[in-house]
């Protein structure tokens, strides 16, 4: 796998460490609260229906860990999203908000590039507590980098209830709509929760630019991974919207056949001293982002052409006695694929840089008929072309 140039910029570093003045904790301490929350993140998921940022020591914690690792995954994804089309402006919806991650990363991402546009952020959650956090951020920031233009505005609003984003229609249409680790934690209780996130983000659909995109990052568990998933299938089945990435075609997601696959993210990135410090004493390996995401456009527009030789590798590349092999997953489904060491050259050099995540190309499968049945193993050989489109 590639090791990314993604870094946490000091400005925000600097903000955080001004947002929690006073509130900080010895490493030992913040450790612990860290700890605690990985616990609730991925053990004890039911503890998330109690807001962990209203409680001093955990919202610190969060702060400080958290924020910057989940910061990091967006700013990957602004990176990789098209670029935006037109104007003088450029608006954002950040859905559950919390303490204004999306919009931090939003704020530093545009200053990075040095964007012509006038960035507005409104930013939706049912924590007062998360959105004065947000606020606090976003001024931080905007001193230390003497930002003049661009606003935040924040609304109180409990995303569950029927017609919540009736409070901010008058703000759209907006050219990025985001959803960052908070779908997973809507409508836990419901009778049918895939429904209702689809109805959400159907709703939220209906405020983005013609030629917008609306981005969803959920943890990389099997669980909130396959039930994103699911989403996903939903809103295609009903033509809301088309994937841009990370799929490479339209059709069910291969990975809701087998109970035990889904599909999530891994890159590999250098995170800040304080977190390396954290890990340290926590015994955490932070050296990779990992996570499940969809871009999501009303206009069809996709990250790479869709044919039936192109592929997304969904696994490692496994390296085997005599062989390598991947997983594959494109229009045709998920298959696993295999080169013989003895049957490498330069056409299918490439195969050799394949990572998770990447698109590939293969000119040709060979599978191998056996008792009459075709071998689900597929295999590439010495003179098939493979190429490397675009990694991660």
């Amino acid at each position: 796998m590639q090791r990314l140039n993604v870094s946490v910029s000091q400005r925000i570093l600097d903000a955080i460490h001004a947002s929690v003045e006073g509130e900080r904790d010895s490493i030992q301490k913040l450790a612990q609260a860290v700890a605690e929350l990985s616990k609730i993140f991925t053990k004890e998921r039911a503890r998330l229906s109690v807001s962990y940022l209203d409680n001093s020591q955990l919202g610190t914690a969060y702060l400080q860990y958290f924020l910057p690792v989940n910061l990091a995954k967006i700013q990957l994804l602004l990176a990789e999203m098209p670029t935006p089309e037109g104007g003088e402006s450029f608006s954002v919806l950040d859905l559950g908000s919390g303490p204004g991650t999306g919009a931090l990363a939003v704020l530093d991402w545009c200053y990075e590039q040095a964007s012509p546009y006038a960035l507005s952020v409104t930013a939706i959650d049912g924590s007062a507590a998360a959105l004065g956090r947000a606020r606090q951020l976003w001024d931080r920031y905007s001193q230390a980098a003497a930002l003049r233009e661009g606003g935040l505005r924040t609304y109180e609003v409990n995303l569950e209830q029927r017609a919540a984003l009736e409070h901010v229609r008058q703000q759209g249409p907006f050219d990025l709509i985001l959803a960052t680790n908070c779908l997973n934690e809507l409508y836990a209780d419901a009778q049918d929760p895939i429904e209702m996130r689809a109805g959400l983000v159907t709703e939220a659909l209906s405020l983005m630019a013609p030629n917008g995109t609306m981005m969803i990052v959920e943890p990389a568990l099997r669980e909130t991974s396959r039930a994103l998933h699911q989403v996903r299938d939903r809103l295609l089945q009903e033509k809301r919207c088309t994937v841009y990435s990370p799929c490479v075609h339209e059709n069910a997601c291969p990975a809701m056949i087998n109970p035990h696959d889904w599909c999530h993210e891994e890159r590999i990135w250098d995170p800040p001293a304080v977190i390396k410090e954290i890990d340290e004493q926590v015994g955490f390996i932070k050296d990779a982002l990992k996570f499940s995401y969809l871009l999501l456009r009303k206009d069809g527009k996709t990250i790479v052409e869709r044919r039936p030789d192109m592929y997304r590798v969904v696994s490692e590349l496994r390296e085997m006695k005599g062989e390598k092999r991947a997983w594959l997953c494109n229009e045709q489904g998920r298959q696993e694929i295999g080169r013989q060491d003895r049957l490498a050259s330069t056409q299918n050099q490439a195969f050799d840089q394949w990572h998770r995540g990447a698109i590939v190309q293969i000119e040709r499968i060979a599978r191998k008929e056996r008792g009459g049945k075709v071998s689900s193993l597929g295999r590439i050989e010495q003179d098939a072309m493979v190429q490397l489109i675009r990694p991660i």
